[in-house]
């Protein structure tokens, strides 16, 4: 073929081809942005609210009678669905539960549950969260009461494994204010602690 026969087609110049395959890679980078953004809207629509999260959290944890009897220390928590404080440690808190879930158990307590009268009345719970450290033989060593940072809580739980004494045994938090019900419990009079402002 002769070069610029009046028959030949002309050959693409090379901007036509840099203009086509950008175009295509503008287009597949829409496309993956686009799969990407339905994807983070679906996860997004099947994420939990906090107190669907401490419904799952509290049905995972260890059962009261198993975490006082297995050898392991515990963190107690009681919480309540619409406490605002217990919501807004939740994703923290499970975090922390999975990073120890070997070495310790975790047992939540819903304070709006009667059946957990008793240690509500032992452990003089008047505000949420409210968190018992017990010892591998079941005994209390410390309690801390309201929101605490991560930092703090797994301070104490390392203390706590290690067997050693919390650096921060009584560290307060905002709380959620709790009443509890009143029913034919007996309280211990011998209990020391001096804490809260329930009286006796």
């Amino acid at each position: 073929m002769i070069p610029n026969s009046p028959n030949s087609t002309p050959a693409p110049a090379p901007k036509n081809l840099e203009a086509k395959s950008a175009a295509q890679i503008r287009n597949f980078l829409i496309v993956l942005a686009a799969i990407a953004l339905s994807v983070s809207v679906f996860l997004g629509l099947g994420t939990q609210t906090p107190t669907n999260t401490l419904t799952e959290m509290a049905k995972a944890s260890a059962p009261l009678e198993t975490a006082l009897t297995n050898g392991k220390p515990t963190l107690m928590e009681f919480y309540a669905n619409w406490c605002t404080s217990c919501q807004a440690m939740a994703g923290d808190l499970s975090a922390i539960k999975q990073k120890y879930a070997e070495p310790m158990n975790f047992v939540m307590l819903n304070v709006d549950n009667t059946k957990w009268l008793p240690e509500i009345t032992k452990y003089r719970v008047d505000g949420i969260p409210h968190f018992v450290y017990l010892n591998d033989k079941g005994s209390r060593v410390a309690e801390t009461i309201g929101e605490m940072p991560r930092t703090i809580m797994e301070a104490n739980l390392e203390a706590l494994i290690a067997g050693k004494p919390l650096p921060h045994a009584q560290a307060t938090g905002q709380v959620s204010d709790f009443t509890p019900a009143t029913g034919p419990v007996k309280t211990s009079s011998s209990d020391p602690r001096a804490h809260g402002s329930q009286v006796q």
